[in-house]
């Protein structure tokens, strides 16, 4: 076996300086904002917000390295208010004698209260700290708005396989710091499969090779030999971390998905947000809003795919019921569109909500009580199925919303069919007139 050094492979390959780092181009490319400030020294109090292994906290080591000003870094899960102040205290005086700048890094910011992001205030808006958060939720969401108002927010992507093969393959060539003075054979699958399962964090895929490396016999060659089957046994199963901003982003592109009729991609959304651990009735709730909202009349059947899906849940549970609950998303991708009955209730309860209302008609008045005919209810009431085709040309509407319309049926699906009867029933009108 070999022995490693007392580091873990992740955090002695960490990149030293703006050249050795990988990805977040759109942040650190060439003239872009962020690298001109780092180069410049003229950093102002930042927020870095992406997912794990993007590179957030190796970028503030960097800033750390090529600054001249003071450097001091915190963990907001076990930094109280006593251990800022005295952060802050070392730094006015570190300003006030010696004219020294000092950053904070905090890894972790959106765990820190509005009591103690509110005492580090002053000192970001006098200077006496530029502070450089770090997290991996969104700060719009988890960060109280007087920090965020303060800083600029710098978005970290997950990395591409790519970014993540490259990294492994440094640490296979670094002598120094990482495995190059070892005779290493990597099979390629091996090293894709790592990179695909780590989900573009980079410590967790430097983490799999260092055990696989470790844990793998030498031959008699001396040689290591890194496998497919070693590989499969060095990462585990990629875990979705869902925090309240990726949960809502994916049932936003869960649903969008649903509306524009995209069969694959609203699968995909489904199982990512299943794996994460979502309560699969909040999927079976969206799937009912989609089926009125944006297919509605166009296709009533797929309201009746929803009901099925949401008994399925409660009568076989999980994992059966994802069939079930497929069966409902598809039906409600594949379906002829029309949000004609969103439009037609938004309408109706807009002028609801307006009041001034009248009296209701009498011929629409209640007549199921004895007497109801002495006081003129019902008085004039058109009984529909006394008529041919079960309809007769009658005033349904409160008086003073008359002429308005609210549902106005589509050409798809089976509203078409709808849309053909309204234009029937106007040109009734017009003839009785």
């Amino acid at each position: 076996m070999i022995q490693s050094s007392s580091a873990p492979l992740a955090d002695r390959m960490r990149p030293r300086n703006l050249d050795e780092f990988i990805g977040q181009e759109q942040l650190l490319g060439k003239g872009r904002l962020l690298r001109r400030a780092i180069e410049a020294d003229r950093m102002t109090s930042s927020i870095f917000y992406g997912p794990p292994g993007c590179g957030k906290t190796t970028l503030a080591s960097i800033i750390a390295g090529t600054t001249q000003s003071r450097f001091v870094q915190l963990n907001a899960v076990t930094s109280g208010v006593q251990e800022v102040r005295e952060v802050l205290k070392e730094a006015k005086e570190a300003r006030d004698l010696y004219g020294q700048s000092t950053y904070l890094l905090l890894d972790e910011c959106h765990r820190w209260n509005k009591a103690q992001s509110d005492s580090i205030l002053p000192a970001i808006e006098r200077g006496v700290i530029r502070l450089i958060g770090s997290t991996t939720e969104n700060p719009m969401i988890a960060m109280t708005p007087a920090i965020v108002s303060r800083c600029r927010v710098f978005r970290f992507e997950a990395l591409s396989r790519e970014h993540v093969l490259l990294a492994m393959q440094r640490a296979l060539a670094d002598p120094e710091r990482g495995y190059g003075s070892l005779q290493i054979r990597a099979d390629q699958d091996a090293m894709e499969h790592i990179a695909m399962t780590a989900g573009g964090d980079v410590r967790s895929a430097l983490g799999a090779l260092e055990l696989a490396v470790l844990t793998t016999p030498m031959s008699e060659d001396g040689s290591i030999h890194l496998t497919m089957e070693v590989a499969e046994e060095s990462i585990q199963k990629p875990m979705l971390q869902c925090d309240e901003s990726l949960y809502y982003d994916m049932l936003s592109a869960f649903c969008k998905s649903m509306r524009g009729s995209d069969s694959d991609a609203a699968l995909a959304w489904f199982a990512r947000l299943i794996y994460a651990g979502v309560d699969p009735r909040i999927i079976i709730r969206r799937i009912f809003a989609h089926a009125s909202e944006d297919v509605g009349m166009a296709n009533p059947h797929a309201m009746v795919q929803a009901a099925a899906a949401a008994q399925a849940l409660e009568t076989v549970g999980m994992p059966e019921a994802r069939l079930s609950i497929a069966q409902a998303i598809i039906a409600v991708c594949e379906s002829p569109k029309s949000n004609s009955v969103s439009a037609a209730v938004d309408a109706a309860f807009a002028d609801a909500e307006k009041g001034g209302y009248g009296p209701v008609p009498v011929h629409l008045r209640d007549t199921h009580y004895a007497g109801a005919s002495r006081i003129g209810s019902g008085e004039g009431y058109l009984y529909p199925h006394d008529f041919p085709q079960h309809w007769v040309n009658q005033e349904y509407m409160p008086p003073e919303l008359k002429g308005h319309v609210y549902y106005r049926p589509s050409e798809m699906g089976s509203e078409n069919a709808i849309l053909k009867n309204h234009q029937v029933r106007r040109e009734w009108k017009k003839e009785k007139r």
